[in-house]
This record gives C-alpha cells, structure tokens and sequence, in this order.
C-alpha cells in the first residue's frame, strides 16, 4: 500500500461527525507525508477520496459537499463500477487505470486510493 492509501485509511479511521472529512484528509496527509507539503496537497489521490466520500460510497463517511473535482471523482465512481462488475477478479493500480479507457491520460495515484478503500472494505456496495 503506497502513503497516500496509508492518508486514506487514517482519515477513514479518524473520521468523527464534528470535523469535516477534508479537514481530517489533510491532517493525515500531514502526518503521513510530514517531510514533503506537494505531496500533502496533492489533488488527485484527494480528489478522488473526497469524491467516493462525497458519492456516499465510503462506509461511515455521509454524503457531503466535499470537492470541486468532477474528473477524479468520475474516475473513482467508475472504477467502483468496475470492480462491482469484476466479481473476484483483483487488479492491481495500473490494470484498473487501464480499464478505465482514458487512452494517454496518465494515473496519479486515483486507483491506489480507489484500490485500498475497496480492499479493505470500507466501499458501501
């Protein structure tokens, strides 16, 4: 599991109804990625967790307002699909990109995100 899956699961696991998720995001991303504040703001493995949160897809977290992101949260939201769809099939981050068909668009760690929320069961299905 790469650190921005390790910032997920610890928002997950911090996550209480007084702070909002995005605060508790960054507080994780923060102490996760403490040496390096680009990789702390960076927008796509974020956007992609606060788009499945905001969908209602991520067990214990309400539906919300939570990102301006329409790509990675389309990306997160069809990559569930896919792996709703996929049964017992296991992808791993790169073969679930490419599942996607987004031709040359390159991934930037939304499928790592994507990929440990689902492993660890915490995807309402």
């Amino acid at each position: 599991m790469n650190k921005y899956g390790q910032a997920v699961l610890k928002a997950v696991k911090n996550y209480k109804d007084s702070s909002p998720i995005t605060e508790i995001y960054a507080r994780a991303a923060k102490e996760i990625f403490f040496d390096s504040i680009s990789s702390q703001e960076k927008g796509c493995p974020k956007a992609t967790f606060l788009g499945l949160c905001e969908a209602g897809l991520v067990k214990g977290i309400p539906k919300g307002k939570y990102t301006k992101s329409v790509k990675n949260k389309k990306y997160a939201i069809d990559a569930i699909k896919i792996l709703k769809q996929a049964d017992t099939k296991t992808f791993t981050s790169k073969e679930l990109w490419a599942e996607l068909n987004l031709g040359d668009k390159k991934t930037n760690s939304q499928m790592d995100v994507v990929l440990v929320l689902w492993n660890e069961g915490l995807i309402v299905k």
